[in-house]
């Protein structure tokens, strides 16, 4: 193999990983890429033995993601959640604009304590349902929704002058129950504006896979640009997994998943989100035309799923021992979030729970980075002054 490329500066020099997994509230589960079957449709009883799962195996935190898509609505689902879950973080996806900015701080606000501070936040930045808005517009909103929450959670009044809202309210109905800055801030996107949001205001860079060696070049930007205003980040890969006993077996199962695929079909299946044409689902098609035969575009990563899938497109596919090796080199570039899936999403779950996930050193990251109070924090909705 290539030597692994050199980390970056990042915020955790500490080699323990969040490792995440991924809940398909968009109707994207499959045992067969691109053909639907029903009883993997996103209901909420699908969607729910998921995240059930996910908490019992030790996974750390899972996505919600939002899409106008058939499915679960995102904060809805994430509330009833807060209630059957122990011990996993949700990562619940928001879309700026969306909501009104002093309504969704006071929703997260609500999620946040329902939750015990086990709420991390994923930024989106693209359009919203039948609406179009050129790049610049889009993220000066969520530029300023990213600020509004930020003062909601760590200052008494919301003074907000910009150019798409204008406040001045008071905090308390906003209050989040995660302290020293309130819930952590996920955010993906490789144009220079989504860069530029994330290196001022956000805590995780979330890429998509790439080669180890464009990885490297996105972190290293990430990091100066962060460096500009003084702060230092975290990185996270969103990517899928396809782990069997023997390399055969993963590579068989690889070819399985798209066996029945219907190159049209799949196309229209793809193109129904909202992301299907940013410029990081352009790159994975790109890289997916320079891929060997089998489409790996590099060892142990194969782009087949981007035939049939918007977003992240590729899985890292091999045997346990594989998959860890494949994993340590992310950790030694300076990786230190995973948001992994599979197809199905139960059954790989399962697979790299039992094989890989128990030899890595995992953490929680807003345990780790002191958003997570240990005792009941004191805000209005705890013992704070009713006012």
């Amino acid at each position: 193999m290539n030597p692994i490329p050199k980390a970056p500066t990042i915020r955790s020099e500490n080699p323990a990983v969040e490792v995440s997994w991924f809940c398909d509230l968009c109707n994207g589960d499959y045992e067969y890429l691109g053909v639907p079957d029903g009883s993997l449709r996103s209901s909420f009883e699908h969607c729910s033995d998921i995240i059930r799962l996910a908490d019992e195996l030790g996974y750390q935190n899972i996505l919600l993601p939002s899409s106008y898509q058939t499915g679960q609505d995102t904060l809805t689902f994430a509330a009833a959640a807060s209630q059957f879950t122990k011990q996993i973080s949700l990562l619940t996806a928001i879309r700026c604009g969306e909501i009104h900015p002093p309504m969704l701080a006071r929703t997260l606000s609500t999620l946040d304590h329902m939750l015990k501070g086990r709420l991390n936040i994923n930024i989106i930045s693209s359009d919203l349902p039948g609406t179009q808005k050129d790049s610049k517009t889009r993220y000066e909103i969520s530029k300023e929704v990213i600020q509004i929450l930020q003062q909601g959670w760590t200052q008494d009044q919301i003074k907000f002058q910009g150019k798409h809202y204008q406040f001045d309210l008071p905090s308390d109905p906003v209050k989040s129950y995660q302290q020293n800055g309130g819930p952590l801030l996920y955010f993906g996107g490789i144009s220079p504006d989504a860069r530029a949001l994330c290196a001022e205001f956000c805590d995780v860079f979330l890429m998509w896979p790439e080669t180890e060696e464009r990885l490297a070049d996105t972190m290293k930007d990430l990091s100066l640009r962060a460096a500009s205003f003084g702060r230092t980040i975290d990185f996270g890969l969103r990517i899928h997994l396809i782990v069997r006993e023997t390399e055969a077996e993963a590579r068989d199962a690889a070819k399985r998943l798209l066996s029945r695929v219907d190159i049209d079909k799949a196309n229209d299946i793809k193109h129904r989100a909202l992301d299907s044409n940013s410029a990081g689902v352009l790159r994975q098609d790109e890289l997916r035309k320079s891929a060997d035969p089998d489409l790996f575009i590099e060892p142990m990563v194969w782009s087949g799923i981007g035939l049939a899938r918007s977003g992240c497109g590729s899985a890292i596919v091999g045997t346990p021992e594989q998959v860890y090796e494949k994993i340590q080199r992310y950790i030694q570039m300076g990786i230190r979030a995973f948001i992994f899936s599979g197809y199905p999403l139960i059954e790989e779950s399962k697979l790299f729970a039992k094989s890989v996930l128990p030899k890595l050193q995992t953490i929680n990251f807003a345990e780790a980075q002191n958003r997570k109070p240990k005792g009941i924090p004191v805000t209005p909705l705890t013992t704070g002054e009713r006012k």
